[in-house]
């Protein structure tokens, strides 16, 4: 499970140039660079017609009484009547400098790619009459998460954006890829390596 990450553009060119597009779109200081909270808006990469863009949405999908869904099986997105028609046509990328996730005593790590200023992660959107959602897909943890959590979100290694948001072939293959190898420091800054 994915229920929290990091966007923070100090030090980090790549999620920089994100919220520059962002506020190019939106204005200045129309969203702020933190921890990125369920049903908080984050930028979002997508495919247009002119190219990858950024777009600002809620990270959640409205569930009913399930309440809201800011989760996805990758596992089992295809048939799922909620995502199918979305990993079609709805990929999202969800930037981030790095995720979050806590172990079973409640300590908090932050999860990073070794080597990439930026953490990718696969995610669907949908843009409504009334204002956009994104959900994060997640899958089977590696061995950098698996001693932490029983989930991880799907990270894609940089090289792989470009084809899951723009080659649906290549996108329901990634849906089933393991996820590239991680770092993570725990909240009291030890730092783990796998």
């Amino acid at each position: 499970m994915c229920g929290r990450y990091q966007f923070t553009a100090v030090e980090n060119e790549s999620i920089r140039r994100i919220l520059q597009a962002v506020e190019q779109q939106y204005g200045p200081g129309a969203w702020q660079p933190g921890e990125v909270f369920p049903s908080a808006p984050a930028p979002v990469l997508i495919q247009t017609e002119s190219g990858v863009a950024a777009r600002l949405a809620l990270w959640g999908f409205p569930g009913g009484q399930r309440g809201l869904i800011i989760n996805a099986r990758a596992e089992t997105a295809e048939q799922r009547p909620m995502f199918r028609e979305l990993v079609a046509s709805g990929r999202c990328v969800v930037p981030t400098s790095g995720f979050y996730e806590w172990d079973a005593a409640r300590h908090k790590y932050l999860f990073r790619l070794p080597g990439s200023e930026a953490v990718y992660l696969a995610g669907l959107w949908e843009q409504t009459e009334e204002e956009a959602h994104f959900t994060i897909l997640t899958t089977a943890p590696n061995a950098s998460v698996s001693d932490v959590h029983d989930r991880m979100p799907l990270v894609l290694p940089p090289k792989a954006v470009r084809p899951w948001l723009s080659d649906e072939a290549a996108a329901r293959r990634l849906l089933h890829a393991e996820p590239p190898p991680l770092h993570s420091t725990a909240e009291s800054g030890q730092l783990r390596m796998w």
